[in-house]
């Protein structure tokens, strides 16, 4: 899944100046960090749907995603 998730899905988010870190995968439950344009996007729901579609598509699972949006402390003034 961390493979997947750095090599499939990591650059396609990244030609948006998206990004997305993979922090596990464990009982079907899918944990990701969301940076760059990510972590301000307001239709960030539709990422995470979109994801969970391109997991099942291409590796056959279902997974649950938990996400977190990390924002550089400078967009927070």
């Amino acid at each position: 899944m961390q493979d997947y998730i750095e090599k499939i899905i990591k650059p396609k988010l990244q030609g948006d100046g998206g990004w997305i870190d993979f922090v596990s995968f464990e009982n079907g439950v899918l944990r990701v960090v969301f940076r760059g344009e990510c972590s301000k996007c307001l239709i960030l729901e539709r990422c995470v749907d979109w994801i969970k579609e391109q997991v099942e598509k291409d590796l056959g699972e279902k997974v649950k995603i938990e996400y977190e949006r990390k924002r550089p402390f400078f967009w927070n003034v």
